[in-house]
């Protein structure tokens, strides 16, 4: 059977349907429609792809460094350094990495990272003993009212500090007092919570270790999952069965105090564990938007004790009550007076400040600190707010190497690169999205701290207050959207888990990587593009002299691709590869 080819279409066959495409060229935009232009990848996105590939921020900021001894001026890109995919995703999945190894060096430690502290000797104790006889010197004449010869003793103070700490002596002598006192208030445990045994503190950071029969020696480690109570049934996508009856209120104070609570429980941790527990926390959302924790914990302690832990851990909010509004209407909230003075008891002005009156009685608000001076003369005083741990909790022991034990480290780190608001697809569901909506307008007004302007809404002038604030503007972390109540950080981690700071670990990521390639990290090599000796001056650029992005991003691509080449070469024990003649 013999078939006759179709001929193509022609432009006047297709000009009844618009949509259809053509059939003309891409290269040749004349005869393209409009639609099939859009389509087409722009070209710095394209160039944005392949810098993203190579591993190149998307977003740099330049700086201009100039030489103060030879006056070359050159521009350095610095990368952004972003934590969210959504802003940058190079420099957020860096940031991942680098934690991850963070957690990876810590978690399993055979050994304190921190090593005891060197005895002083005796040059640092002498120079010690001299500046003794001078603060003598110095109070005394203070105490005479010479504060001429007082300042002078207090410069040469200055000085030998300073050659302490060219002795290798940390921390000053002589600390500044506090300009106020602390407040205290009862630390007696609440009677609905469960008391806590208390052990005696050993001097370490290492966890028990078990002898197994064929006489190797075990080091588990443990991962421990808490997160916050119900506040109402969800379905399965977190969304409320019934938003009506949904406390909003207790869910947003719950995750505005939650970075307060895991506090609390490590300190509960360490009294009942009898050694100085060192932890490695992530914090991300639930479906349901309330925030919860995974925590490496550097040791093992009994799983009945850690579950009695968590149940007798809470954190108690001494703030005024903030449960009905004073001034609801936007057109009535409190004004500011540069002019107002705080009355004194006999009603006589104090000649004090104090900012916000009374949109109608000109009646100076309560400050801060008189605020809580209230809640002192109360009787059987209770918080304002108590937050404590849900029932729900995962605990797991963990053995150093054990394939187990790297999907943790990967799980610790799976939604660091996105925010809380979006971390489960909020605009992929319009439930989810009306959940977000409800919380965040519950945290609107929800005061955050003693410095948040929402007090102003219940008739309390705010901690240091200052002209301009506005209830319901505060721009504090916890009422973004993209934080839904949790302002704090998104990775907590204990002073002694690996002994080092975040920049410790790039430096030592960065001579592995040296090291690789045969490079000595403080030979002239490593060190020639550094430009962070006292020499150089570092300064903003103006955007408007700046090279176009694309031309940086494809400087910045050709060198990471080098850099890339050179790095695989050495991988496979071969030379660096030939280098291209500019």
């Amino acid at each position: 059977m013999t078939t006759t080819p179709t001929p193509p279409a022609t432009a006047s066959e297709n000009l009844g349907n618009p949509m259809q495409p053509s059939g003309a060229s891409i290269s040749n935009l004349t005869r393209n429609s409009r639609a099939e232009r859009a389509r087409m990848p722009v070209a710095l996105h394209v160039a944005e792809d392949v810098a993203i590939a190579n591993g190149v921020c998307v977003r740099p900021i330049t700086q201009r460094v100039t030489d103060t001894l030879t006056g070359e001026v050159t521009l350095v890109d610095v990368p952004c350094g972003a934590t969210l995919e959504s802003k940058c995703p190079t420099c957020a999945q860096r940031a991942r990495r680098l934690r991850m190894h963070q957690c990876r060096v810590g978690w399993h430690a055979e050994s304190d990272p921190i090593p005891d502290e060197d005895p002083s000797t005796s040059a640092q104790q002498d120079l010690v003993a001299a500046r003794a006889d001078v603060t003598a010197v110095r109070d005394d004449y203070l105490a005479r009212g010479d504060h001429d010869v007082a300042e002078a003793a207090s410069e040469t103070l200055d000085v030998i500090d300073a050659e302490l700490a060219e002795m290798g002596v940390r921390g000053p002598l002589e600390r500044g007092k506090p300009e106020t006192a602390r407040r205290k208030r009862s630390t007696r445990r609440r009677q609905d919570a469960p008391d806590l045994p208390k052990r005696t503190m050993a001097k370490t950071t290492v966890g028990q270790t078990f002898p197994g029969k064929d006489g190797k020696v075990y080091r588990p480690s443990m991962f421990v999952t808490v997160t916050l109570p119900g506040y109402g049934r969800v379905d399965g996508n977190g969304v409320p069965l019934d938003p009506g009856r949904y406390d909003y209120r207790r869910a947003a104070r719950d995750a505005i105090h939650f970075p307060k609570l895991l506090d609390r429980l490590v300190q509960n941790l360490r009294r009942v564990a009898g050694y100085d527990v060192q932890y490695f926390a992530t914090v991300e959302p639930q479906k349901r938007l309330a925030p919860h924790a995974h925590i490496a914990v550097r040791g093992t302690i009994p799983r009945a004790l850690v579950r009695q832990v968590i149940a007798a851990t809470y954190h108690q909010v001494w703030w005024p009550q903030a449960d009905t509004p004073v001034y609801v209407r936007e057109d009535e909230l409190p004004v500011w007076d540069e002019d107002a003075d705080t009355p004194d008891a006999a009603g006589n002005s104090a000649g004090e400040s104090v900012g916000y009156l009374d949109p109608t009685t000109a009646a100076v608000l309560p400050t801060w600190d008189e605020a809580l001076d209230d809640l002192d003369t109360v009787d059987d005083l209770e918080p304002q707010h108590v937050v404590r741990f849900g029932i729900q909790s995962d605990i797991q022991g963990l053995l150093a190497g054990s394939p187990d034990a790297d999907r943790r480290v990967g799980y610790l780190a799976k939604y660091l690169t996105k925010s809380m608001g979006t971390a489960h697809g909020e605009d992929e569901n319009p439930a989810v999205k009306a959940h977000v909506d409800r919380l965040v307008h519950a945290l609107r007004y929800e005061p955050c701290s003693p410095r948040c302007a929402n007090w102003l809404r219940y008739g309390i002038q705010p901690k240091d207050a200052r002209p301009g604030l506005i209830p319901g503007s505060c721009k504090a972390k916890a009422h973004r959207r993209e934080h839904l109540g949790y302002g704090g950080r998104r990775v907590l981690v204990s002073r002694k888990w690996s002994g080092k700071t975040l920049t410790d670990h790039r430096h030592e990521r960065r001579a592995f990587v040296l090291a690789l390639l045969g490079v000595d990290p403080d030979s002239a090599d490593a060190t020639r593009g550094d430009k962070t000796a006292d020499r150089y001056v570092w300064e903003p650029v103006n955007p408007n002299e700046l090279p176009p992005l694309s031309t940086r991003l494809l400087h910045a691509i050709s060198q990471r691709q080098t850099w890339r080449a050179a790095y695989e070469a050495a991988k496979e024990g071969n030379g660096p590869p030939p280098t291209v003649a500019a």
